[in-house]
């Protein structure tokens, strides 16, 4: 702490990510990435975005991202007045507290979700309620019809996995007309129905992606909002006071490149989502319990075995699992599904320390 930090510097508790571990030879499998490499499509075209010399690193890229909008609009059906572009998802969501969720009334968001969305609030200085899921992990769609400021639903929810039908998330949508009520689906393409399919019919949805996981661009930090033009415009009033260049040209040739190459995303996903069930077989096994999971990873218990030791075994063996030391959550692991050895390596490793 210094004298010379501002008040709210010092009154914050900032989101601490996942570990990119410094090791030989790591399992990673704490951040949720893909196992799949990027389609090859997306490799040619940042080469082909880089031409021989990089000249055009020179220019600065296209501020609104035009040709990535029109592309993921023609994906989901949508116009591309509908699609916000940011700098991940992360970035997206933050301009989304500032423009949309800042208001006299709490929003209300699950107090078992993505830990950001405490600190965001903390940030912008937005007040909340975290309202609590059931015993299963599952949100209660009754519990969010309280006035609020806004609702902010994760679905898949992370660290859990549960995911809500669409049923429900309209319900949520229909049911708070007066705030906007945001889908982060980040997880959404391993096994939920996306909301976007609701935009039409409600002006107050926000539907928020992000191409870190189901189509492995986690590197280049790409993530987009869709919804009504007016909440579109709010985001994009606040991007443009804070950064009107968030996406460089290779971050936008390698997305517009991974959204067109369907084919490739589907066969990714499918490989995850059939590892996931493989994997889970093979950790019930073990004796873990197994949340059910829409997501591209798993939140797993044993009752026999602390899960913070269990995951200081993992590490000794360069194994990297997430745990979070919370309320509720503290006897869980959270492990992302990695490619086939790694998901061997693990089961291998836990055999030894549980079998």
């Amino acid at each position: 702490m210094s004298r010379y930090w501002s008040d709210i510097v010092q009154q914050l508790t900032p989101y601490v990510p996942g570990e990119q571990p410094v090791l030989a030879h790591p399992v990673k499998l704490n951040t949720n990435e893909s196992p799949c490499p990027p389609s090859p499509r997306v490799v040619e075209a940042i080469r082909s975005e880089l031409g021989d010399n990089g000249e055009s690193l020179r220019r600065y890229p296209d501020p609104t991202a035009r040709k990535l909008r029109e592309t993921v609009a023609a994906h989901h059906g949508i116009s591309a007045d509908q699609v916000f572009a940011g700098n991940g998802s992360d970035e997206v969501l933050a301009h989304v507290f500032l423009a949309l969720l800042k208001h006299d009334k709490p929003i209300l968001f699950p107090d078992i979700t993505y830990s950001f969305y405490p600190t965001y609030a903390r940030l912008y200085d937005v007040a909340y309620r975290a309202v609590p899921v059931d015993d299963a992990f599952a949100i209660r769609v009754d519990d969010y019809f309280a006035p609020n400021g806004g609702l902010l639903i994760a679905n898949p929810n992370a660290p859990t996995g549960h995911a809500l039908p669409l049923a429900d998330i309209e319900r949520l949508v229909a049911g708070n007309t007066e705030s906007v009520v945001v889908v982060d689906e980040a997880y959404v393409d391993f096994g939920a129905q996306s909301a976007v399919s609701l935009i039409a019919k409600y002006p107050n949805l926000l539907v928020v992606h992000t191409t870190s996981k189901s189509r492995s661009l986690a590197g280049m930090r790409v993530g987009f909002a869709f919804g009504n033009a007016t909440l579109i415009d709010a985001l994009n009033r606040v991007k443009d006071s804070f950064n009107s260049y968030p996406l460089d040209r290779l971050a936008q040739a390698a997305a517009q490149a991974a959204y067109e190459d369907d084919a490739w995303f589907r066969a990714s996903c499918a490989q995850v989502i059939a590892s996931r069930e493989r994997l889970s077989a093979g950790l019930r096994e073990l004796g873990f319990v197994v949340v059910p999971s829409a997501a591209n990873f798993v939140f797993v218990s044993h009752p026999a075995h602390d899960a913070g030791r269990l995951a200081a075994q993992l590490r000794e063996k360069e194994i990297i699992v997430r745990h979070f030391k919370l309320p509720r959550i503290d006897a869980y692991l959270r492990i992302s599904i990695g490619t086939d050895a790694e998901c061997a390596a693990l089961l291998e490793a836990l055999r030894v320390y549980v079998g």
